[in-house]
């Protein structure tokens, strides 16, 4: 798989170790990206786009993982111990920030990747798999630049509780923007896929390590509180 990137001006891009924040908090390791992308097709341009998307992260220093959906189950047609659905959990706890990516059908995001977000609750137990994370997102379509699927997403991640970043993309045409090779071609649509991916690693050294701090919710500590109160008077009675 070629490596080089397409009309990219490696000096005008920060250096990993320059954008390093070095905050109380700050793990201090690569942001740990985890890249969704909704199309079972072997020529999925939402999938080419998110390896685009991988590349670009890569070289500005983050540890990415794509996860393959071919093999996840529909929701609630299995328990939520299959391998599938378990490695799809495990990866988003891993995980500072998402980049999701779907193409555009009937007006909205695909049911593939609809399927993924529905196989991360707002809570695990004890773990919340989204919140707090960072969030770029971006489609593709095959006709004129439309925005009906990022809106959609902006309202998922809002839903998942993330910190979703202002900029996005939305790639007019995806067929005329990818070579034989699957790689984006040099144009403005690839510089504003970069712009994206920088903009999601600066939200992400930001966020990560305070995002406790971030989420805290008044209503949630008081709910809380109050459900202690009534475990110690139960426990007195």
């Amino acid at each position: 798989m070629p490596t080089d990137l397409p009309n990219l001006h490696f000096d005008l891009l920060p250096s990993p170790e320059a954008a390093r924040l070095h905050a109380d908090g700050d793990a201090g390791h690569a942001p740990r990206i985890l890249i969704l992308y909704g199309s079972l097709r072997s020529q999925s341009f939402s999938w080419k786009l998110a390896l685009e998307a991988e590349r670009i992260l890569q070289h500005l220093g983050a540890e990415t993982r794509v996860f393959d959906p071919h093999q996840l189950p529909l929701l609630d047609s299995v328990p939520a111990s299959h391998p599938e659905v378990r490695r799809l959990r495990e990866w988003s706890s891993w995980s500072e920030g998402h980049v999701w990516v779907s193409p555009e059908r009937h007006g909205t995001i695909t049911g593939v990747f609809k399927n993924q977000i529905d196989w991360l609750p707002l809570e695990d137990g004890s773990v919340r798999p989204t919140q707090g994370r960072t969030l770029a997102v971006m489609q593709v379509c095959g006709g004129s630049q439309s925005f009906n699927v990022v809106n959609t997403l902006r309202v998922l991640g809002r839903w998942m509780r993330m910190v979703t970043i202002p900029n996005q993309s939305s790639v007019a045409k995806a067929w005329q923007e990818f070579d034989e090779h699957g790689r984006m071609r040099p144009s403005g649509f690839y510089d504003r896929v970069v712009d994206v991916m920088e903009e999601l690693m600066k939200f992400t050294l930001m966020v990560r390590g305070r995002s406790d701090y971030l989420v805290d919710r008044y209503s949630e500590r008081k709910g809380g509180a109050t459900q202690r109160a009534l475990a110690r008077a139960a426990g007195a009675a």
